[in-house]
């Protein structure tokens, strides 16, 4: 089974789709890293990166191309994607959502303990700056999503299962999410 995670920044989905690969014995791919390492390798914070992924479609291209190759060659995976619910439509699509306040304090909370992941956070000192990149980030991701693609990643009609995450703690995410799976599963 391919499970495909998407979600609001700060929902828990890179979390919980770590936890369910492992529960699972799973391979994770995630699409965010992939960008992450494009933009640096072109010395370009992410946001940079994504805004020139609204004139250039190869950006989201090449990405998107990838995930589709890995439905093609593999059965059993999860994939956390902004694209790979549209792209794989056969999958077990998740959406994880989160108000955005809270999401910013979850981030911002992981980025003091983390010292920064990379180009993109090092400016990111407040609870206004993560909500605004985060603002950004979204802002380009659905344009760019909308012109290429005429999708909208954000409807909850897409998805399979749809949790909102604000008020619960990441082993009752997990709880959710994985008796979710293991229904469809044995279904």
């Amino acid at each position: 089974m391919i499970i495909s995670f998407n979600g609001d920044h700060g929902s828990g989905k890179s979390t919980i789709a770590k936890m369910v690969a492992e529960k699972l014995d799973y391979p994770r791919y995630y699409a965010g890293q992939i960008f992450r390492d494009m933009a640096e390798k072109n010395k370009m914070s992410l946001v940079e990166y994504l805004k020139l992924g609204e004139k250039d479609a190869s950006i989201d291209k090449n990405v998107d191309d990838h995930i589709m190759e890995l439905a093609k060659k593999e059965k059993d995976f999860v994939v956390e994607s902004r694209t790979a619910w549209h792209f794989i439509p056969n999958s077990l699509k998740i959406f994880l959502k989160v108000d955005e306040e809270e999401g910013a304090q979850r981030m911002l909370k992981h980025l003091k303990k983390s010292n920064a992941r990379s180009n993109e956070d090092k400016g990111v000192q407040t609870i206004q700056d993560v909500i605004a990149s985060n603002r950004r980030r979204k802002e380009s991701d659905e344009k760019r999503y909308k012109k290429y693609y005429s999708i909208d990643g954000g409807d909850a009609a897409n998805y399979d299962f749809v949790l909102d995450t604000t008020k619960l703690g990441i082993q009752e995410v997990f709880l959710k999410t994985i008796n979710f799976i293991d229904k469809k599963i044995k279904s």
